[in-house]
């Protein structure tokens, strides 16, 4: 089992906790491999270029992907305080992220995540490790492209963990912007590990004509954080 991170002691479910510390160990596991994938791509990222995504998805297909203890407790305690009940998540891989989201909507009385997923083997992991961690009742998780699987959302979304690969994250935002209730939270954490490839995402939620009051958080990779404001 990993390492317990202090973060993790807000998480008072104990069994929805050693949940979360093997899955964070085996995505902990897929680092070194996940540098190697990357590490052609330095270059571009020091001088703040785009990534050449459609060449690097097919080669993400089977890594984790998630959230780290600290950041997935942020989101767990974000939609605890807003009293979340309809959360969409893009990009729920292995479904580590959706473990907080879940336990956060059970806590705050009931709900649903709704999350989406590409890679069917992902999906399907997805929907064991929150059965194991008994939170499979407060999800649905919609398999393939997400701009089809999120166009039918049945009420008003409190939060949007937009977590995807960055060509879809915009695209997303505006699909769900009509369902967000104003005070609805927009969180995109990978727009701090990749910024350039996110400009045009935050150029469009920075701009209030959008609707939308938004910041770079200054935890470390923690992203762009939007509030629905109208």
């Amino acid at each position: 089992m990993a390492a317990f991170h202090p973060a993790l002691q807000a998480i008072t479910d104990t069994h929805a906790r050693d949940v979360l510390i093997h899955l964070h160990g085996k995505a902990s596991r897929q680092n070194i491999s996940l540098a190697v994938r990357f590490a052609t791509q330095l270059p571009r990222l020091l001088r703040g270029r785009p990534l050449p995504w459609a060449r690097l998805e097919p080669k993400l297909s089977e890594m984790y992907l998630a959230l780290d203890p600290a950041n997935g407790v942020f989101c767990y305690l974000l939609a605890r305080a807003m009293q979340a009940r309809r959360i969409v998540e893009f990009g729920t891989s292995f479904g580590v992220s959706t473990i907080y989201l879940a336990l956060a909507v059970r806590d705050n009385g009931g709900g649903i995540v709704i999350g989406t997923e590409m890679v069917p083997e992902k999906a399907a992991q997805a929907r064991t490790n929150l059965r194991d961690a008994g939170l499979d009742a407060f999800v649905d998780i919609r398999e393939g492209n997400a701009l089809e699987t999120l166009r039918d959302i049945d009420g008003p979304v409190d939060f949007l963990l937009n977590d995807g690969f960055p060509h879809f994250t915009l695209p997303v935002l505006k699909l769900l912007a009509p369902h967000m209730r104003a005070g609805a939270a927009a969180l995109c954490g990978n727009a701090a590990a990749f910024p350039a490839d996110h400009a045009d995402y935050l150029a469009w939620v920075r701009d209030p004509a959008n609707g939308f009051q938004s910041m770079k958080l200054a935890m470390k990779l923690a992203g762009e954080f939007s509030i629905k404001a109208v």
